[in-house]
């Protein structure tokens, strides 16, 4: 997995470039490692990184020795320019977790496939370009399956489905599949995340769904239980034969318990650190400062790895640069009222939304849920509307929002807005990413002078 590499001696210090585009923890908390261990961390940014080629020679500015690859592949509209990134960067220096690797783990289907072909058992699942061959192939599930998105994250684009109903091979431009549902007690849905850097087993915790939902994701409230010492040998075996056909220096393999045994579900090549260290006490983040630093050849202590791993460190690094202009500007402009695309797991509509700020979550009317197939109903929650102080209790799905060619996965309230102007109101979740201009409405041409002036 090494690339080209910058001549490192044992006593040396390392400098270690963390290849990451967002804020997200786990970044910062590898990085406060490679500090704490003794060597040099480089937060590889938008507002500092440059690479060269001047007489066939490749630089990149500021210049590490090692990259730790972090580019969240699956939350944005953009992967194939991403992987190009890190592919540049693999080219120049020594990568974890290299993009060929990453690109795989990313694809649920493809991941899927891969451990298949290695003969590591994966629940069935059927994958069809088209919405005859899907809803052909669907009753092989029997009655009830799960219905995912071929890329996804905290559990967004998961729905367990009635297979009754049909269902679309496509959810906004992201292709779908079906896949079986392994449940060995209905009553309680769990799975097991086992983290693994350098092919060992780092921590390992049990993940409980939340009230209401059967998916057991931390991001979605998820409970959490430790799972390192008493890990099942079939488990811990299977889990690190994963990483390795993956090709993967650093993942969170997640399986689940059937009735004849484990079944890896997912791998996750950017996974959360707060769910295991809440679980175990154990923080990822050393382990991977020190494979880093010892791929480009400089050298940790181990006890002082052990003894980092017990805190979670994700406060802001040192190393962050300083950005001039503030990043509010770099976010793209939507209007008071936008065309957007809705996508449930039966079909896609575009429609006009409202953008509310004051609204902490999007909402959508009950009969564009159903069109759409939004759902199943996940949970309920307590909306505050006006002056009524204690809310009404409305129900919960998750649909996909498509702006620009921008994807968002958000849980949505959902209400009766018929005798509103706009079936969906997008909320805070939606908004935090854009710059509201209430000067611009993608309804202008429909409305009368009048009605603009009385506005």
């Amino acid at each position: 997995m090494l690339g080209n590499t910058a001549g490192m001696t044992d006593d040396e210090q390392v400098r270690v470039g963390g290849l990451s585009l967002h804020n997200s923890k786990e970044t910062k908390a590898i990085l406060n490692a490679v500090e704490d261990l003794g060597h040099e961390p480089v937060w590889l940014r938008r507002e500092n990184t440059t690479v060269t080629i001047e007489d066939s020679e490749v630089t990149v500015d500021p210049d590490v020795d090692v990259v730790a690859n972090r580019l969240l592949l699956s939350t944005t509209s953009e992967p194939a320019e991403l992987l190009g990134l890190a592919t540049t960067f693999n080219r120049i220096r020594p990568m974890l977790n290299e993009p060929d690797a990453v690109l795989t783990a990313i694809h649920k289907f493809a991941t899927a496939a891969t451990l298949a072909d290695w003969n590591i058992r994966v629940p069935d699942a059927f994958l069809a370009l088209s919405n005859d061959r899907l809803n052909g192939g669907r009753g092989r599930f029997g009655d009830v399956g799960v219905y995912k998105t071929a890329i996804g994250t905290h559990g967004g684009g998961t729905w367990k489905v009635d297979l009754t109903e049909p269902v679309n091979p496509r959810v906004g431009n992201r292709q779908a599949f079906l896949q079986d549902l392994v449940e060995r007690d209905e009553s309680q849905h769990r799975d097991l995340r086992v983290y693994i850097v350098d092919d060992e087993i780092v921590g390992a915790m049990y993940r409980y769904a939340p009230e209401g939902d059967w998916r057991t994701n931390v991001a979605l409230g998820g409970d959490v239980a430790d799972a390192s010492d008493d890990l099942p040998q079939s488990a811990a075996e299977t889990a690190l034969y994963t990483a390795e056909v993956m090709g993967l220096d650093y993942a969170g393999v997640d399986l689940i318990e059937g009735d004849d045994g484990w079944f890896v579900l997912e791998v996750n090549p950017t996974a959360g650190f707060k769910g295991l260290y809440q679980a175990t006490g154990t923080s990822p983040a050393p382990h991977v400062a020190k494979l880093a630093i010892e791929q480009a050849g400089g050298s940790v202590e181990q006890e002082r790895v052990e003894s980092l791993a017990a805190t979670l460190d994700d406060s802001t690094p040192s190393c962050k640069p300083r950005i001039t202009p503030p990043e509010q500007e770099d976010l793209p402009v939507i209007g008071y009222i936008e065309d957007v695309i809705v996508s449930g797991t039966s079909g896609s509509k575009q429609v006009k939304a409202k953008s509310d700020t004051g609204a902490t979550r999007t909402s959508i009317d009950t009969g564009l849920a159903a069109d759409i197939g939004a759902g199943p109903i996940k949970s309920m929650t307590r909306v505050k509307s006006g002056s009524v102080k204690s809310g009404k209790a409305r129900p919960v799905v998750d649909l996909v929002i498509g702006i620009g060619g921008t994807q968002h996965t958000v849980t949505a309230s959902v209400e009766d807005r018929s005798h509103m102007d706009y079936p969906l109101l997008l909320g805070r979740d939606v908004l935090e990413h854009y710059r509201v201009d209430v000067r611009r409405r993608a309804d202008d041409d429909e409305r009368s002078e009048g009605e603009l002036l009385e506005e």
